[in-house]
C-alpha cells in the first residue's frame, strides 16, 4: 500500500476506534470536548489559573469562565484563592472529578478489551501487539 493510501486508511480506522471509545464515556453527553480537555489539563497539573486553562484549551477567558462554572457546579473542580495574590484563583480537580475520570478510563478499557477478546483471533491479537511500537512512533513523532 502506498503512503497516501496507508495514511488515509489509518486515519479512518483510528477515527472510528476513537468514536467507539468515546461512546463508552457515559458523561459524553454531559461534557463538550473543551470541557473534557479542561479536565485532562487539570489531571496533568495540580493547579492552574483560569487564564492558563483558557490558553491550553485555546478558548477565550469568558468561555473558560462558563466551563469552570459548570464543572464547579457539578463538583468536578474546586477554586482555591492564591495565598500570595488574592486576585488570583487556582483551579484543581476534586476527588469526585478524579473518580469520574478513573471510571471513564475503566469503562473504555473494559469495552476495548471486550472488543479485542470477542472479535480478534489469537494471531490478530499478536499482530496488534507487534504493531503497538510502530503506532507509538507515530504518536511520538515531533517532525
Amino acid at each position: 500500500m502506498d503512503p497516501s493510501s496507508l495514511s488515509s486508511s489509518l486515519r479512518v480506522v483510528i477515527s472510528a476506534l476513537h468514536k467507539g471509545l468515546r461512546k463508552q464515556m457515559y458523561s459524553v453527553d454531559a461534557y463538550s470536548m473543551t470541557e473534557i480537555d479542561t479536565i485532562r489539563h487539570l489531571l496533568r497539573n495540580e493547579m492552574l489559573l483560569p487564564s492558563e486553562l483558557a490558553a491550553l484549551t485555546r478558548v477565550k477567558t469568558q468561555s473558560m469562565s462558563q466551563i469552570l462554572k459548570k464543572l464547579e457546579d457539578q463538583g468536578v473542580i474546586v477554586r482555591t484563592p492564591s495565598q500570595s495574590d488574592k486576585r488570583k484563583v487556582y483551579i484543581s480537580i476534586t476527588p469526585f472529578g478524579r473518580e469520574m475520570v478513573n471510571q471513564t478510563k475503566y469503562d473504555r478499557e473494559e469495552w476495548l478489551k471486550g472488543v479485542i477478546t470477542q472479535s480478534l483471533t489469537e494471531e490478530e491479537r499478536a499482530l496488534l501487539e507487534k504493531a503497538l511500537p510502530v503506532l507509538h512512533k507515530l504518536v511520538e513523532y515531533k517532525g
